[in-house]
């Protein structure tokens, strides 16, 4: 006899695992799929998708890491604090990065038992409809379920010629894998996951190349915070960042890789040890089963939605990196929220205008709403605050004060239209500016607030009393 839930999410990711347990919560029978173990010891299936297991969180644990051994090595003097022979044993960083992602994969399979979801393991497709219910293939066996939710997440794009075999070259799974630091790495793509996995490497003495198609460095960033972070990544950090280049042959051989480039003006080679592939993802819709039920996907290959993630199948939604928009898990797990809840006949919704950009580069760089060249495209009219932590009595006392923080409001209303942040603690303090756009709030409201002091988020503070033209501290 085949199973029956109310609700089966297909994808156990960020968006799917959050899906599945909102569903439970809301009174449905729920069942989460999940097929990849992500080389588990015991074979096992793990939880937590790209994200938790070979993305977001290991990731930010190699930099984390990565970041201590930069403070002892040249922080620590400015406190008058002397070390000698600081080094990294790469495999207790690794072993730590994978004891984390352990622990908190492991955490999900105790949230599902909490909250009653049941875990299917195997591979999960379309395999028709009977009556009003439809009937799912996962790892040979049928399941029936009256909605489903498709969350299937992203994979690596890979270059055309290039193989990747996670040990020379490699995508971010193997780039959070190495065994050793090598001496020479290149890096194809200046994004996200280059900058940061790039970042670590240096920091642990790599010589770091980097490779990136586009002409603009960080163009989808304000562009005064992708100038101060072109300043800082490669004056002061060392990276070597060459724009608007065209790869072309890439050989490995005994002695490494080669990649074969060209610029405006000529051609190059670059000769590293390993290489990391990171120009971006693309959805997991392959084998899902779409044409078996005529799942409608669009000419990128993601599932095509409405602005509620339904679907033109009935009872059908999807969420996640899998349908439009950024791919960002917090952005996927506001889209499993809203489902599960429009499911049960409540108002889900997501902002999708508020949805917050972190880079865990050093600084760190966080952005929300619109930048200024995008009010300047749209003719809107704005003002401007911005506010360096130089200023900032925090800042300098915890000996970091690279970066700003710069915000725009609607020269008429006031109200804040964008908030872009590169420094210290960027990613916490974005939260702030996610807060005051989401419920409408003005540059006056944020300056009426009190902050405490001395923190680095009176930086806000001092960025909205800018906009009016009347900081007190700069």
């Amino acid at each position: 006899m085949s199973k029956q839930f109310d609700v089966v999410v297909i994808g156990a990711g960020p968006a799917g695992y959050v899906a599945a347990i909102r569903a439970a919560q809301l009174g449905f029978s729920s069942a989460c799929v999940e097929a990849e173990s992500y080389a588990d010891p015991k074979g096992e299936v793990r939880l937590g998708g790209t994200c938790l297991n070979v993305g977001c969180i290991p990731s930010k644990a190699l930099l984390r890491s990565s970041e201590l051994l930069e403070e002892a090595n040249h922080g620590f003097v400015m406190h008058g604090i002397s070390v000698d022979n600081v080094k990294m044993d790469v495999g207790t960083m690794v072993r730590r990065k994978d004891n984390i992602v352990t622990q908190l994969t492991s955490g999900i399979k105790g949230l599902f038992k909490k909250n009653k979801v049941t875990t299917l393991s195997g591979h999960g497709k379309f395999a028709g409809r009977e009556d009003d219910l439809w009937l799912l293939d996962v790892g040979g066996e049928t399941v029936k379920a009256k909605y489903v939710i498709v969350a299937t997440g992203s994979k690596p794009r890979h270059l055309p010629g290039i193989e990747v075999d996670n040990k020379v070259v490699c995508d971010n799974v193997g780039a959070l894998s190495f065994d050793s630091v090598p001496k020479r790495l290149g890096v194809i793509g200046a994004g996200v996951i280059g900058l940061e996995l790039g970042s670590v490497w240096k920091r642990l003495g790599s010589e770091v190349t980097i490779l990136e198609a586009v002409p603009e460095f960080l163009a989808t960033a304000d562009a005064a915070v992708a100038k101060e972070a072109w300043k800082v990544f490669t004056q002061k950090q060392g990276l070597s960042i060459n724009l608007g280049v065209k790869i072309g042959k890439v050989t490995v051989g005994k002695k490494g890789v080669t990649v074969e480039y060209e610029t405006a003006d000529e051609s190059k080679k670059l000769e590293c040890d390993r290489l990391i592939v990171s120009v971006g993802r693309i959805p997991c819709t392959d084998n899902l089963g779409a044409e078996n039920v005529g799942l409608k996907l669009d000419d990128r290959g993601r599932i095509d939605v409405n602005d509620h993630c339904q679907t033109n199948l009935p009872n059908v939604w999807a969420v996640g990196d899998v349908v439009r928009g950024p791919m960002l898990a917090h952005k996927g797990m506001e889209e499993g929220v809203m489902v599960a809840e429009c499911i049960a006949g409540q108002a889900g919704h997501v902002n999708y205008d508020v949805i917050p950009s972190v880079m865990y580069t050093h600084p760190e760089i966080a952005w929300v709403g619109k930048t200024e060249q995008q009010l300047k495209n749209e003719g809107v009219e704005y003002r401007v605050g911005q506010i360096p932590f130089l200023a900032n009595g925090r800042a300098l006392g915890q000996g970091d004060t690279t970066g700003f923080i710069k915000m725009l409001a609607c020269a008429k209303t006031d109200r804040v239209l964008g908030v872009h942040v590169i420094g210290a603690s960027a990613s916490e303090l974005i939260s702030e500016a996610v807060v005051a756009m989401e419920f409408g709030a003005s540059s006056e409201d944020i300056a009426r607030i009190c902050h405490a002091h001395p923190t680095l988020s009176e930086v806000m503070h001092e960025a909205a009393l800018a906009v009016d033209k009347r900081p007190l501290h700069f």
